[in-house]
This record gives C-alpha cells, structure tokens and sequence, in this order.
C-alpha cells in the first residue's frame, strides 16, 4: 500500500513527486511512456513566466507568480541552467499599447516583480535587433529561461534519491476506491495507494473519468516552433513576444539556455492530443510574425522544427482540486502555460489539499534537496578535464562533434536515476544530437551506447516511445 500515487511524470507529475519526498511518505509515479518527460513537457517555449499574462485572481495568476519566485532557490538545489534575462512584449500601434496597459495593471495586481512600460527607443536598448516598427514594450524584469527536459530530469532524479518509486511503461486502466484508498490497475500489474494525484497532462480528464469525475475536458491546443542553430544565438538576449491575443501570447522569440534560438509557437486546436505533425502553413506562419519582432532573425539557420500539444481544459484555468466523487484523488488537469513556471507551485499547492484531504505531512529529516547535474565535459575548466579523465577515460571520447559530447556524458545519462532509455531519452539529458546535424553522425554511436549500457539488442531500441523502432533488423551476417 502507497501513501500517494502520482499518475503522469512531466515536469508538474515531477515536481510534485520532489514536493513528497519531502515527507515520511511511501510514494509513488506511474508514467505510461518508456521514459519521464515525454508529453507537453518535451516541446514548449522553455519560458519562466512573470505572471502578468494570467486573469487576476485565477489559479494561474496564483501559482505563476509563486512558482516563478521559488525557481532560483529550486534550479540552485538541483544544478539545472536557469536565467532571468527578462522579457518584453511589444507593440506595434497605439491599439497594441492599450493592450500593454492592461498587461501592466493587471501584473501589478497579480503582484509580479519588475514590471515597466517603456517606450520603442527604450525597448530598442534592452533589444538591440528589435524592429524599428515597435512604438513601446512591457517589459518584465523576472522572466526567464530553463530546459524544461532537464528541470524534469532533475526534479525526478531529486524525488527517486528521496526514496519516491518511478514506475514507466505503466498505463493506468482502471481505478477502483476501496474502503481505505484505491487500487489501480495498469498495463502492467496493480497498485494499491491511499491518495492519487492525477497529473497526467493530456489525458488528466480520462483519468479523472475513471472515477466519475467529468468536471473538465482537454481541449487539446497545438503549437509548432522553429529552432535555431546556435551561431545564431546572438540574435536575441531576452524573450520577445508581442501583444497577446485570444488563444495565446502569440509568436515569441527568445534565447534558450543552451544557446539556440526558440521561435513560435502557433495556436491551433486540434482534435487529438498526439498530432504533433508540423504543416507548412505553420511554419510560415511563424517565420513571418516571429521576423515581424526581430526583422534580422536568421531563419535560414534553423535545424529543426516541431510542434507540441498544449493540454488546455473549458475551464480556461488550471483545474486543480480534491475530487468530490472520491476523497483522496486530486485532479491537476488543464495545465497549459504557464505551467512550466507554475510546476514548483502547484507541487506545493497539492501537498497542501492533500493534508487536507487527512494525509500526515511530517518532515523527512533525511531529505536531501541538492542534486548533481551532470557534468559537460566542453564546460569543464582544463584542471577539471585532466581530473575527470583519470578517474574516466570515457570522457576522452567524442560522440556528438556538433556538442561536444563524449562517451562519458551519455552513459552518465543512462545510468542516473530514471536514466535515459530511448535515443530521444539520451539527447535531452545531455544533448547528442541538438546539434546542426541533429544526430546524423552520432546516432548510430548512441545506439550502440544504450545497446551495450542496457544489455538489450540494437533491434529493440526505439528512438521516443513505444513503436518507434530504429532498427529493422540486424543485417544477415553482421554482429551488430
């Protein structure tokens, strides 16, 4: 029997399962995917949100505002690259600039820090290669960038050293309340648990379905980006979007924290929450607004286009709440952007409905909230290079040219906690294959990596999920 079982593994399912093993809790993630970090979380714009874009007293107002003030202390415990190098909306007509208005009253009310409306010239210092055309910006000091891939890693890297159980390739079927708690029944096996949080991002209303629960629907939302190689990393130093409009805060541009350049995302509603297919239209689409901000952005340096599904909800909020049909189930459902601000919040505000719902909360006095990242071999000092090397002579050998990524590095990545089981899996965590040739050279080498380091066939590999073989077949006759 569980304390808690936690039902999804992104960054909000991570975030919670680090919040609980804070406390003298037997808990539990069940992921339906190979790996962690492999539904919205693994295609979004990486933005820590200010808290300025949220309707004044909604949960997302709320949690972006809390969340987004807890992630220097967070990204600090757990070594995960976070920057607040700030953002600005920008205007392009006296419309627009009401528009900002609105945007800068309504921060304040929502209590975000580092508010300004500034003029086009003033815009123009803080973005050098800021249209000429912008006429002013809000400008919001506290905004910033992260990976969304390795904040995941991290959070649930931090949770399973705390003792918090990672179960993967689990997809729940059923769930049944019995007299004290609930048991769930998985692909795989079953599962018996006191408290379930659902946090299963665009499948949370199918899930809250199973126990008679149908207060919110996805509406399933799709965005399609750009990515930049890095020598276009100069580009643009802050996050760039422009006045927002119905269905979202429109096309941005903004740094990552690995040095390429982000651009997008559309906004479109979609029937299926997995048609992560990119369309020429949309692209074009975001190549044209995104050069509206930036006209110099150099497109022609892109190496790689996607698209991610957004598990917006008819509520048009956050749905966060104790079931009323089952005590003990909480519903985390609807978490769209800004979620990725909001996760270390919401962790909070769970625990806290969950106390409430009679879960003891007392302290492990054994926690430990620091976690150690993974270390970039090409990031090293000289000294720290010669010293890795003596203990690890893996790291003399480069895999990914593109990234500089060795040996060392990846079977790091499959070897930590929640390692890395898929192609995919390894290229999140450390990075082969980011690069201009996007795993053209260095895939096959990764492969034989996880093949050998997980002591399964090469034919078994997949490249994400379930389905997505890499290999055919060996070729007669060959070892490999």
């Amino acid at each position: 029997m569980y304390d808690v079982t936690i039902i999804g593994a992104g960054v909000v399912g991570a975030s919670i399962a680090r919040e609980l093993s804070r406390y003298m809790l037997k808990t539990l993630v069940l992921e339906k995917n190979i790996e962690v970090c492999q539904g919205t979380t693994k295609a979004n714009s990486a933005i820590v949100h200010g808290g300025y874009d949220a309707y004044e007293g909604s949960l997302k107002a709320k949690l972006n505002v809390w969340g987004n003030k807890l992630y220097s202390q967070l990204t600090e415990e757990l070594e995960v690259s976070f920057d607040r190098i700030g953002s600005l909306v920008v205007a392009f007509n006296e419309e627009e600039m009401k528009e900002l208005e609105v945007l800068y009253k309504r921060g304040l009310n929502n209590q975000v820090e580092g508010l300004e409306l500034v003029d086009g010239d003033r815009a123009r210092e803080l973005e050098p290669n800021l249209s000429k055309e912008v006429i002013g910006a809000l400008y919001c000091s506290s905004a910033g960038i992260v990976c969304p891939f390795n904040m995941t890693f991290a959070l649930i890297e931090n949770a399973i050293e705390n003792n918090v159980e990672l179960k993967t390739s689990e997809k729940v079927e059923s769930i049944e309340k019995l007299d004290e708690g609930f048991k769930i029944t998985t692909s795989n096996s079953e599962y018996k648990t006191k408290y379930i949080v659902n946090a299963a991002g665009l499948y949370s209303d199918k899930i809250a379905n199973l126990i008679g629960d149908n207060e919110f629907e996805i509406l399933p939302r799709k965005g399609e980006y750009r990515i930049l190689d890095r020598n276009a990393g100069d580009s643009v130093t802050k996050v760039i979007f422009q006045a927002p409009t119905k269905v979202g805060k429109g096309i941005l541009v903004a740094p990552t924290v690995h040095g390429n350049v982000i651009v997008g995302p559309t906004a479109d509603n979609v029937d299926s929450v997995e048609d992560t297919r990119t369309s020429s239209s949309g692209i074009e689409k975001v190549d044209e607004l995104s050069r509206k901000s930036i006209p110099n952005l150099p497109l022609n340096q892109s190496i790689r286009v996607f698209a991610g599904v957004r598990a917006s909800s008819d509520k048009k909020d956050f749905v966060i709440y104790p079931s009323k049909n089952a005590k003990g189930f909480i519903n985390v459902g609807g978490i769209d952007s800004p979620g990725l601000a909001s996760s270390p919040a919401i962790a909070k505000y769970v625990a806290k409905f969950l106390n409430e719902q009679g879960l003891e909360l007392e302290e492990n006095p054994s926690f430990n909230p620091k976690r150690k990242a993974i270390l970039g071999f090409d990031h090293m000092s000289l000294e720290e290079k010669k010293e890795i090397l003596k203990q690890n002579p893996k790291y003399s050998k480069i895999i990914c040219r593109c990234e500089s990524i060795t040996e060392g590095e990846i079977i790091e990545a499959i070897k930590r906690p929640a390692g890395a089981r898929t192609l995919d899996g390894v290229k999140r965590r450390v990075r082969p294959g980011s690069g201009r040739c996007q795993g053209g050279f260095c895939a096959p080498r990764v492969m034989e990596i996880l093949s050998r380091e997980l002591n399964i066939p090469i034919e078994e590999l997949v490249k994400e999920n379930h389905g997505s073989a890499l290999v055919d077949s060996k070729i007669k006759g060959g070892d490999k």
